[in-house]
């Protein structure tokens, strides 16, 4: 017996909401393209009444694609928490960050104003661990601690967004930057 209140979903449906997903989250790869809800059916193949539909609007549609995007980082950098000390986490982490700012253009682009609540909720834990990651990197004597936690935070987030805007990526120039930002980070 199903405890679910939700009818079952037809099988074109679950196809045409699967399609709209991968459609979406492919466009979230393309630099300088509109996601449009026109953008994200004809990407799928599908009309953008039946996008509409199978989402119930563009935002939650785009707040599916994000934390199906999101969800891995997250839950990596929960693991090098685990798996290696505050500062070896951080430093692979930002590393990586980088990495899929740089795939994931419209992320930043594109999402202002919209409601995305699983998205949102995806970035809080993605900055608390990034957050855990400073202040055990601080206890470790590795971070200096005359520069508040938030600041140190927010001085990562935006310089590592600009690093993965440069066109084209550069693993040079990211190296650099871990390496100047770490460096001056250091008590």
């Amino acid at each position: 017996m199903s405890t679910s209140t939700e009818p079952p979903r037809r099988a074109d449906a679950v196809r045409n909401r699967r399609l709209a997903l991968d459609a979406a989250t492919a466009l979230l790869t393309e630099p300088g393209v509109s996601l449009t809800v026109e953008a994200i059916a004809k990407k799928a193949g599908l009309g953008a009444a039946t996008v509409v539909r199978a989402f119930g609007g563009k935002d939650a549609l785009l707040d599916a694609a994000v934390s199906r995007l999101l969800e891995p980082v997250v839950q990596h950098a929960r693991d090098l928490l685990a798996e290696t000390t505050p500062t070896q986490a951080l430093r692979i982490f930002l590393r990586e960050l980088i990495a899929f700012q740089a795939a994931h253009y419209a992320i930043n682009d594109q999402l202002g104003g919209l409601d995305l609540p699983a998205t949102t909720a995806l970035r809080t834990d993605l900055v608390r661990a990034v957050e855990e990651m400073i202040d055990g990197a601080r206890r470790d004597g590795a971070v200096r601690t005359d520069i508040d936690p938030a600041i140190i935070t927010t001085l990562i987030g935006q310089t590592a967004l600009a690093v993965a805007r440069t066109q084209p990526p550069s693993q040079e120039l990211t190296d650099a930057y871990l390496t100047v930002l770490l460096d001056g980070l250091r008590p």
